[in-house]
């Protein structure tokens, strides 16, 4: 037995994950965003759910994290991917890592590309992307050490190897949709159907995409888990 929710966010169009154990009451939210921090503690106490991990997939250009905040009023641990270049969360992660909350296991897989520190997390069915591949695109990848031939590898060698109806639950929507599949992603996402590497680079470079309007504040902000000042307690494992 699982519990998911999904919260989405109009402004940035973020999407926001929480899974829980409703067994031992434990919980996880992957790609929280601060101001919807309310409706997150709103729903694990209607739910009777205690918040145990605070996820990221990358430091967010396009919004701030609530991730400190929720740290902070439930006791919940942070983390994120260990070449995210932050040194706030209480955990960083790597290839093998997982995170356990409950009965429940999270895989954390490394996809590099459109950040350095871009992490995938795989639980039962379903892929938590981030923005390394969304429904129908991927995450740019001109600005914050971004990498389209690291991009390309990460998705077509580590997500699209997985089974087909393999759930994609991406970080960002902007056009109505809130699941994929690995499947349909191989066969109809525009950035990678029909492309090979050298290719999709190419496709990359020449998209000339508008500066995201928060990213002054917004990572400066994420590198210190959307708290604005360093935070202490940090422990890498």
């Amino acid at each position: 037995m699982i519990l998911f929710h999904q919260f989405y966010d109009q402004t940035s169009s973020t999407l926001t994950y929480l899974l829980a154990d409703p067994i031992s009451g434990d919980a996880v939210v992957i790609d929280s965003v601060k101001e919807h921090m309310g409706a997150y503690l709103s729903f694990l106490q209607e739910q009777e759910l205690s918040l145990a991990w605070v996820l990221e997939t990358h430091i967010h250009a396009d919004h701030i994290t609530g991730a400190a905040g929720l740290r902070e009023l439930t006791g919940a641990r942070s983390a994120m991917g260990r070449n995210s270049a932050a040194g706030c969360a209480d955990r960083l992660l790597g290839e093998g890592d997982t995170i356990v909350f409950g009965n429940h296991v999270i895989r954390v897989i490394p996809t590099p590309g459109h950040t350095p520190g871009c992490v995938t997390y795989q639980w039962r069915d379903r892929l938590f992307t981030g923005d390394a591949l969304l429904i129908g695109g991927c995450g740019r990848t001109d600005f914050q050490g971004g990498d389209a031939g690291q991009l390309y590898d990460s998705v077509t060698e580590r997500l699209f190897t997985l089974p087909e109806e393999t759930l994609v639950y991406p970080a960002h929507d902007y056009h109505g949709a809130r699941v994929s599949c690995i499947g349909q992603e191989k066969d109809l996402n525009p950035r990678f159907a029909g492309h090979n590497r050298q290719s999709f680079i190419d496709l990359m470079g020449s998209l000339n995409l508008p500066r995201p309007e928060m990213m002054d504040e917004a990572l400066p902000a994420n590198m210190n888990c959307g708290n604005g000042r360093p935070q202490k307690n940090f422990h890498g494992v």
